[in-house]
């Protein structure tokens, strides 16, 4: 009996917050960066081949089908179908951050210290967003340059703004700084990174795939849905983390043992944001849907010479 599966849409139901659950737990897992370009170019063949409805090679079955299915999800954008960069692949999420957030944390105190360590996050959330934008939009390298350093400098800001009010604050209120600077700076850096989008707009598609053109309105919903589940994916490691280390210090644990600091940390970060990566970003389908009536009037004129009844809603990719 034949392979019979809807290879245009992933293996769980994501009409439901369960169902986009389990596909963001496969497509973000960090075991998925270790796998080899050569693995990854088979994958992409058997699923554009599956797509084509050409033969598959002899002895594939539905579960070998998936797993290849998973891995394309995993590092080719859903637009483009490019190939994405390996740090800014949502399955580089954990292990980048941990890294990351454990070292905003641990050094929070100096100037120069919170200023490294924010531009280094932030240039890595640059990437992050550039990689997962949505639709095809072109950019040029100066558009690049001026959102990264726009973004990047916005972020350091925010945070240096942040150090010098909590200054005489209880020790854990300094603690959570790097969570309300991280907060502040997601919210200038992912709409700087995916400026192209609230500029010439997001394209949208008809239940059949078909590209109706392009909307600004679908753009900016889709950059807020973003922006929050970045946020939640940030919130549990970098709330619940300085709790601990507020509590250890009380305890005289890192007085005893201050080499403790940072890996203790690192792996407290990594185990959290195993589990709120994928749950984070599945907060909202990737293909979300935008109601008609809120396209701009222009592009609603444009479809209605195509459609003799409109669609109720547009789809989109939403970015990650």
């Amino acid at each position: 009996m034949g392979i019979n599966i809807n290879i245009d849409q992933p293996r769980y139901d994501q009409e439901t917050y369960s169902g986009r659950a389990k596909h963001f737990f496969l497509t973000t897992n960090p075991i998925n960066i270790f796998v080899s370009n050569g693995q990854l170019e088979e994958a992409k063949n058997l699923v554009t081949a599956y797509r084509n409805k050409q033969p598959l090679p002899e002895g594939i079955t539905e579960e070998d089908l998936w797993r290849a299915k998973t891995l394309y999800d995993s590092a080719f954008h859903p637009d483009t179908g490019e190939k994405m960069n390996i740090i800014g692949r949502m399955s580089a999420q954990v292990p980048m951050n941990m890294l990351i957030t454990g070292g905003m944390m641990t050094f929070y105190k100096s100037t120069p210290a919170v200023v490294f360590w924010q531009w280094l996050n932030q240039s890595f959330n640059a990437l992050v967003n550039y990689t997962n934008r949505s639709g095809d939009a072109t950019f040029t390298e100066k558009q690049i340059l001026t959102s990264y350093v726009m973004a990047t400098g916005g972020a350091v800001a925010t945070a240096l703004s942040l150090n010098r009010i909590c200054r005489s604050a209880p020790p854990l209120l300094g603690r959570l700084v790097p969570l309300a600077a991280v907060a502040a700076a997601n919210c200038i850096n992912i709409p700087l990174m995916r400026s192209q989008e609230l500029q010439e707009g997001t394209p949208v598609y008809d239940e059949n795939n078909n590209k109706l053109g392009y909307s600004k309105n679908a753009a900016q919903s889709g950059i807020g849905q973003v922006i929050f589940s970045r946020v939640c994916m940030a919130t549990p490691g970098m709330f619940l983390t300085p709790i601990l280390m507020n509590y250890l210090e009380k305890k005289g644990a890192l007085k005893k043992r201050p080499w403790i600091n940072l890996p203790v940390q690192v792996g407290f970060v990594g185990l959290c944001l195993t589990f709120a990566t994928p749950l984070a970003c599945a907060f909202f389908k990737q293909k979300a849907q935008f109601e008609y009536r809120k396209l701009e009037p222009e592009l609603k004129e444009c479809i209605e010479k195509k459609y003799q009844s409109p669609p109720k809603y547009v789809f989109y990719n939403k970015g990650l």
